[in-house]
């Protein structure tokens, strides 16, 4: 399982959104498109989904763009994700139980549980922690530490 190029791409340019404008400059999608190297007609199938979900605003006229429509701490990535219908999930069979000829799988249990704990962690990450990760780091968002519930279970 791993998550596609709509997921990245929406996290990518929200913590581009985040750190350049927030929730009161607005930040066009073109800056956006320059800076992160993603295609500028792709950005905009992804902000009208996360305008319609409720992460972004859309500003009109001279000077607009997009702006967070919550702060930044608000926002959890697991938001950003589901916003732009990234589907979570480890299953071959998209979580309906009938992977093994209309049969639950003998592990489908295990992916499950994997989907959950992802969704888990992705919830419990900030748009700001990622903001923050890069502002400590300076070299990227490497360095933000699972939460304590995830870190706790990876341990084991």
């Amino acid at each position: 399982m791993r998550l596609t190029t709509k997921g990245r791409f929406a996290v990518t340019a929200m913590v581009d959104l985040a750190m350049r404008g927030g929730r009161t400059v607005p930040v066009t999608l073109a800056g956006i498109s320059e800076r992160q190297s993603i295609s500028l007609s792709y950005l905009e199938q992804l902000f009208g989904k996360l305008r319609r979900n409720g992460i972004v605003d859309s500003v009109r006229g001279p000077g607009g763009g997009y702006c967070l429509a919550r702060p930044s701490a608000k926002i959890s990535i697991a938001d950003i994700v589901v916003a732009v219908d990234e589907p979570l999930d480890a299953t071959s069979c998209g979580g309906k139980g009938n992977c093994n000829q209309d049969r639950q799988c003998i592990t489908h249990d295990l992916w499950m549980g994997l989907n959950g704990k992802i969704h888990e962690y992705l919830t419990e990450v900030s748009l700001q922690q990622l903001i923050d990760s890069h502002a400590n780091s300076g070299a990227g968002i490497s360095s933000v530490k699972p939460p304590k519930s995830v870190a706790k279970h990876a341990a084991l």
